[in-house]
C-alpha cells in the first residue's frame, strides 16, 4: 500500500508542478529534521498534495455534455483553465536562465518576452507569489519556446545539407513501398518539419509502407475512431465511467496551461474524447495522469500540416470540421501505438515505471559514482524525481519543441519510448552533474531536479543529449556485468 501511495503521489505531482512546490516547501524542512530514511516517509508527509479543489469539483458537476460536432465560440477561458497562483511568473530579468540562446530563437533576443496573458496572471497571483519568496526563482516560459520549431517559416533559409535531407525524405516517402529501415536511419537525427506528419504516421505503424493503401487505411481508421465516439462517448458521465471522465476533465486544462492553443475549448474537447476513448478500450490500465501529456506532440505535429506561423495562438475551431476530425483521429491512433509499447507504465502500481527508475539508479551507479553517492549522502531517492521523467517521457522537463525533436529519434530507435528512454534519462541527469555536486542539501537537490533550466533548449541541445544517450546504450545495454552493482 505504501508503494501505491508513493506512486500516486509522484504521478499526481507530475501534473501539478506549482502545487508540488508549495507542498514540498512546507514539508522539506520537516523531513530534514526527521532525517527521513525512505521515499515512503516523504510521500506520506505530503499526502494531501493532490486534493482536488472545491471549485474544480463544482466545475465538473456543472459541466455541459460535449458533442463531437459542437464547437464552443466562447472567447473567455473556462475557470478550470486558470493557472494556480503558485505558478505565477515573476520578473523575467531577475529570473531568466543563464543557458545560451538557442540558434533560431530570434524572438528571444537574450531576454524572455512576457505576454499580456502572463501579465494578467502575474497581477492576479501577486499575493500568492509573495508568500513563496523563499522558493527558487521560476522563469517566465515564453510560449514560442514551447512549440515553435527551428525550421519553421520564420527561420533562416535551409542550408544545402538541410535541403538535401528533405529531398531524401521526400524520395523515400514517395516510393511505391517506403523503405522503413532507411526512413528510421534518416529520422534518427531529426525529421524536417515539412515531412514530419507523414513520417510519424509511418514510423508509429499507423500508416502502411505501401503508398497505394495509405489513403484507404487513413479513411478506415478515422471512421473507426469516430465509431468509438458514437458508441462510447455518451456514457462518460454514467456511473461506471464517471470517475475516469472526471479526472480527464480536470487534467486537460493543466496540460501546458501557459499556451493559449491548449486552453481553447475546441482543443480541450478533442483531448477529452481521445483520452476517454483510449481509457475505455484499455481497461487494464484505464486513464492515468500523465497520459494526457502524450497527446500533445502528435496533435501539434498533425496540426502543423495546416498551420505555419504562430501555432501557439492559432484558432483550431477556424479549421474545416473534417480537418479537425482527421487531426483528432490521427492523434488518437498514434498515441495508442505509442502506449502499446509502454502500457506497463500505467497498469496497477505502475510496475513499468518503478522498474525503469530502479534501472536508472543502477545505471547511474555505474556511469557516475560521484553523483550516485551524492544522492545517497543527502537521502535523495531516484523515485522522487525520476518517476516524473518516466511517467511523462521528460515532457515536463523540456520545451515542447524539444519533445517533438526527441520523439523523432524515439520513433526511429528500436524500443525508443521504452528501452532507449532509460539512456536518455541517464544522459539528462549526468548533464547536470556539476550543478548537482555543488548543492549540499536535500531540499536544494530536489528543487534543482524538479526545475531544471532547459527553457532555451533547442535542436542542438537535444542532439547532444541523444548522442550521449546512444553512447551510454552502446556501452551498457549489452554489458550485464557493467549494469549490475
Amino acid at each position: 500500500m505504501a508503494t501505491d501511495n508513493a506512486a500516486n503521489f509522484w504521478r499526481r505531482n507530475a501534473k501539478v508542478p506549482g502545487r508540488y512546490l508549495k507542498e514540498t516547501k512546507l514539508n522539506l524542512n520537516n523531513l530534514k529534521t526527521k532525517k527521513a530514511s525512505s521515499f515512503h516517509e516523504f510521500a506520506r508527509s505530503t499526502n494531501d498534495a493532490w486534493d482536488i479543489d472545491d471549485e474544480e469539483e463544482e466545475d465538473f458537476l456543472s459541466a455541459p455534455r460535449l458533442t463531437v460536432a459542437t464547437r464552443s465560440n466562447d472567447s473567455e477561458l473556462d475557470s478550470r483553465s486558470s493557472v494556480d497562483c503558485t505558478e505565477t511568473p515573476s520578473d523575467p530579468q531577475d529570473e531568466a536562465p543563464s543557458d545560451p540562446q538557442t540558434p533560431g530563437d530570434e524572438s528571444l533576443n537574450g531576454t524572455v518576452p512576457k505576454s499580456n496573458s502572463e501579465d494578467s496572471i502575474s497581477s492576479s497571483g501577486r499575493s500568492c507569489h509573495q508568500k513563496q519568496q523563499s522558493l527558487p526563482a521560476r522563469p517566465v516560459i515564453p510560449l514560442v519556446a514551447r512549440i515553435s520549431d527551428q525550421n519553421s517559416s520564420g527561420a533562416p533559409p535551409m542550408t544545402i545539407r538541410e535541403k538535401s535531407r528533405l529531398d531524401k525524405f521526400r524520395q523515400l516517402l514517395s516510393s511505391p513501398s517506403a523503405d522503413l529501415d532507411a526512413l528510421r536511419k534518416h529520422s534518427w537525427s531529426g525529421i524536417p518539419r515539412e515531412v514530419r506528419p507523414v513520417t510519424w504516421r509511418l514510423l508509429s505503424g499507423y500508416l502502411p509502407a505501401n503508398t497505394e493503401r495509405r489513403e484507404q487505411v487513413l479513411q478506415r481508421k478515422r471512421e473507426e475512431y469516430f465509431g468509438f465516439i458514437e458508441q462510447y462517448y455518451d456514457s462518460r458521465t454514467d456511473e461506471p465511467h464517471r470517475d475516469t471522465y472526471r479526472q480527464i476533465h480536470i487534467d486537460i486544462p493543466r496540460t501546458n496551461p501557459l499556451i493559449p492553443l491548449f486552453q481553447q475549448p475546441a482543443v480541450q474537447e478533442v483531448f477529452e474524447r481521445i483520452l476517454f476513448i483510449w481509457a475505455i478500450r484499455h481497461p487494464a490500465s484505464g486513464y492515468v495522469q500523465g497520459i494526457n501529456d502524450l497527446v500533445t506532440p502528435f496533435f501539434v505535429v498533425f496540426l502543423s500540416e495546416f498551420v505555419e506561423d504562430d501555432m501557439e495562438n492559432f484558432d483550431v475551431a477556424a479549421l474545416p470540421l473534417e480537418t479537425q476530425r482527421n487531426i483528432e483521429a490521427d492523434s488518437f491512433w498514434c498515441m495508442s501505438k505509442l502506449l502499446d509499447g509502454i502500457q506497463d507504465n500505467y497498469t496497477f502500481a505502475q510496475p513499468g515505471i518503478q522498474n525503469k527508475v530502479k534501472a536508472l539508479e543502477e545505471l547511474i551507479g555505474r556511469i557516475d559514482e560521484d553523483v550516485h553517492l551524492h544522492f545517497c549522502r543527502y537521502e535523495v531517492e531516484y523515485l522522487q524525481f525520476a518517476f516524473r521523467w518516466m511517467n511523462n517521457l521528460l515532457m515536463r522537463e523540456l520545451p515542447l519543441r524539444c519533445t517533438i525533436r526527441l520523439w523523432d529519434t524515439y520513433q526511429a530507435e528500436s524500443e525508443g519510448f521504452s528501452h532507449f528512454h532509460l539512456y536518455v534519462c541517464a544522459a539528462f541527469l549526468i548533464k547536470w552533474r556539476k550543478d548537482i555536486l555543488s548543492i549540499a542539501d536535500f531540499q536544494g537537490l530536489l528543487m534543482l531536479l524538479q526545475n531544471l533550466p532547459t527553457i532555451h533548449w533547442g535542436n542542438e541541445e537535444v542532439g547532444l543529449l541523444l548522442a550521449e544517450a546512444y553512447r551510454l546504450k552502446y556501452m551498457f545495454a549489452d554489458a550485464p556485468s557493467h549494469y549490475k552493482r
